[in-house]
C-alpha cells in the first residue's frame, strides 16, 4: 500500500550532473523489484534472526547459527532470492549488521549506529552496479521514528558520495554506475515521522556533499569568484539576500587583513554575505563566518612543496558556512535570523605579496605585525568578524577555519577544536556536534594566551610562538569580537582525513555543515529587548 501522497525528494548531485531520487513508501519490501533490498539486523544473543522478513530469516538461518553473520557492526550478508525464494522480487537482498544495542540513554551513539550501517550498505552497493536501492527502516532502535529516517538518509547520501568530475572515461573502461534511486520502506515506523526525518536528513547531507564538492575542486576550479557565484545562486533560489563586497569597497572600508593576504594574487578577493531572516527583529541573530582561502601556498613564508596540493582544502570553513546556509534556506526555521560571511582570496608569493615584518591595519583600526605570512586565515577572518559584528549586531558569532596544524597535533583527525568566550554557546555547539557525529573538544582561552600575541611595534602580531598555536590563533580572533558571545572552530584536522567511517570518504569530509544545521534546529537564543 502506497502512502496517499508519495513523497519524492530530488537531490541535485553537483559532481554527477544528475538527480538522485529519494522515495518514501509503504510497499511491502517483497514487492520491490529493484537492484538491492537492504535490511538492518541487530546483534543479539538470540538463536533466531531478529528480522520481520521470513525470506531473510530463512536465508540467514545457517549463517547466523554458524556465526558467519551475527549482526555485528560492519558485517553484511548478500543473497539472491530469485534463485531460492518465491517471496521476494528484488534482484539482491543485503543484510547489514547494526551492532549491539547501545545504551538507550546515549541517543547520539544510536544515531551514529544508523549512519554507519547505511554507509556499509552503500559501500556494498557500489561494487554491485546497483542503480536502485530500497532500505527498510529498522525498528526498536531506541530512537524516535523521525531520527531513524533522518540518520539513515544521511548515511545513504553521505556514503554514496564520490567526485569524478575531472576523470575521463577510457574506451576500454566500463563506466561505474551510481545509485540513482533510493527508496525508504517505513517498516513498522510512523510514515509521517519517517517522512519528516527523511526530509531533514536529505537537506543536511546534501549540503555536506556540496561542501565536499567545493573542497574537491582544484584551486583553478574554485577561485574566490566561485563563492560569490554560489552565494548569488542560493539567494535567487531561496529566501536569502546576498551581498558581495569587492576589492575597491574593501579598500574604502579599510579591510587590511583581506587585502594584505590578497596582495600576491592576480585574482581579486571577495567577501560574500548571505542573510536569512526567519524571525522578527526581536528574534536572535546568529552570525557565521567561514575562512574561504581557495589556495594557500603560505605566501612569502612558503610552505614545503610536499603535500602543498592539499592546500586547495583551505576553504573548507567557507564551504561549511555557505552550504549550511543552503540547508537553512531550504528549511526556513522560525524564530532565528542567520547571517553568513565568507572572506575569500588566495595566498600566493609574488613581488607584491605581504612580507614578514609588514604591518597592516584591520577593519576595526587594530594594527597587526605580520610575523609569518602563512598565518593568513586569522587575517581575513578578523576583518569579516569586525565588520559583521558592527553591521549586523549579532547575538552570537561562530567562525570556522582550517586554521592551524597545531590542532592536529593536539586532537588528531578525530575532533574539531573549539574555543569560546560563552559557555552556553560552547555547550550548544558540543551538543550539536555529538548529534551530527562530528565531535568537538573545547580548549581554553585566557589573557595568558593573549599575552603571546602582543607586538612591540603594533597592537598584535599574527603568531604567538610554537606553544599553544591553536589557542593563540583563536586569541588573535578574539581581539575582533568584543563582548559578543563567540566561538571558534578549528577544523584543520577534521575537514579532510576525518576519522574513517563508512559514510565519510577519503579527502574532504564536509565537516561542520551538519553541525551548524543541527545547531540552528535546536537553537536556544534569547529574544532581544525592545
Amino acid at each position: 500500500m502506497l502512502l496517499r501522497r508519495e513523497f519524492l525528494l530530488l537531490i541535485d548531485i553537483q559532481q554527477r550532473g544528475t538527480y538522485m531520487i529519494f522515495e518514501l513508501n509503504q510497499k511491502e519490501p517483497e514487492m520491490f523489484s529493484g537492484d538491492l533490498l537492504v535490511y538492518f539486523i541487530r546483534e543479539t544473543e538470540g538463536k533466531t534472526v531478529p528480522c520481520l522478513s521470513k525470506v531473510v530469516r530463512r536465508e540467514l538461518k545457517q549463517a547466523w547459527k554458524s556465526g558467519d553473520f551475527t549482526g555485528k557492526k560492519g558485517q553484511s550478508f548478500l543473497f539472491y532470492p530469485s534463485a531460492t525464494a518465491k517471496h521476494s522480487a528484488a534482484y539482491r537482498v543485503l543484510a547489514v549488521g547494526l551492532g549491539k544495542a547501545a545504551d538507550e540513554s546515549d541517543k547520539n551513539a544510536l544515531r551514529e549506529q544508523i549512519r554507519l550501517a547505511a554507509g556499509t550498505a552503500v559501500q556494498q552497493a557500489a561494487g554491485l552496479k546497483v542503480t536502485s536501492l530500497m532500505a527498510v527502516l529498522p525498528e526498536k532502535t531506541g530512537l524516535e521514528d523521525s531520527e531513524v529516517a533522518e540518520c539513515l538518509t544521511e548515511g545513504l547520501i553521505l556514503g554514496s558520495y564520490r567526485f569524478d568530475k575531472y576523470k575521463s572515461k577510457k574506451e576500454d573502461q566500463e563506466e561505474q554506475p551510481t545509485i540513482e534511486a533510493f527508496s525508504l520502506q517505513v517498516g513498522t515506523l510512523n510514515p509521517k515521522a519517517a517522512q519528516e526525518g527523511m526530509s531533514l536528513g536529505k537537506k543536511a547531507a546534501t549540503a555536506a556533499c556540496r561542501a565536499r564538492d567545493m573542497a574537491n575542486e582544484p584551486g583553478n576550479g574554485w577561485p574566490p569568484a566561485k563563492f560569490a557565484e554560489f552565494g548569488q545562486r542560493l539567494a535567487q533560489k531561496h529566501k536569502l539576500s546576498c551581498e558581495i563586497i569587492e576589492k575597491d569597497a574593501m579598500k574604502k572600508l579599510g579591510m587590511g587583513g583581506i587585502l594584505g593576504v590578497n596582495q600576491g594574487s592576480a585574482l581579486p578577493p571577495k567577501l560574500v554575505i548571505l542573510k536569512y531572516e526567519g524571525g522578527k527583529k526581536t528574534d536572535p541573530t546568529l552570525m557565521l563566518v567561514g575562512k574561504g582561502l581557495t589556495f594557500d601556498s603560505g605566501g612569502i613564508s612558503l610552505k614545503p612543496g610536499l603535500g602543498m596540493e592539499d592546500m586547495k582544502y583551505d576553504m573548507c570553513g567557507g564551504a561549511a558556512v555557505i552550504c549550511a546556509m543552503q540547508a537553512i534556506a531550504q528549511e526556513q526555521p522560525k524564530g532565528i535570523n542567520v547571517v553568513a560571511l565568507v572572506p575569500s582570496t588566495e595566498n600566493l608569493p609574488a613581488s607584491t605579496a605581504l612580507k614578514p615584518g609588514d604591518i597592516i591595519t584591520h577593519y576595526n583600526g587594530k594594527t597587526s605585525e605580520i610575523i609569518n605570512t602563512d598565518a593568513e586565515g586569522r587575517l581575513i577572518l578578523a576583518d569579516a568578524l569586525a565588520y559583521g559584528i558592527e553591521k549586523y549586531t549579532p547575538d552570537a558569532v561562530i567562525d570556522l577555519a582550517t586554521l592551524t596544524g597545531a590542532v592536529i597535533v593536539g586532537l588528531g583527525h578525530h575532533r574539531t577544536g573549539l574555543m569560546a568566550t560563552d559557555d552556553s554557546l560552547a555547550d550548544q555547539l558540543l551538543a550539536a556536534g555529538d548529534r551530527a557525529g562530528e565531535p568537538l573538544w573545547r580548549l581554553p582561552l585566557g589573557p595568558e594566551y593573549s599575552e603571546q600575541i602582543k607586538s612591540q611595534v603594533a597592537d598584535v602580531k599574527n603568531i604567538g610562538g610554537r606553544g599553544a598555536g591553536s589557542i593563540t590563533a583563536a586569541a588573535y580572533l578574539q581581539e575582533f569580537v568584543g563582548d559578543t558571545p563567540w566561538a571558534h572552530l578549528d577544523i584543520a584536522g577534521t575537514a579532510w582525513n576525518f576519522t574513517e567511517k563508512t559514510y565519510i570518504p577519503k579527502g574532504p569530509s564536509g565537516i561542520a555543515v551538519r553541525t551548524l544545521v543541527d545547531l540552528v534546529r535546536h537553537w536556544q537564543g534569547k529574544k532581544k529587548e525592545v
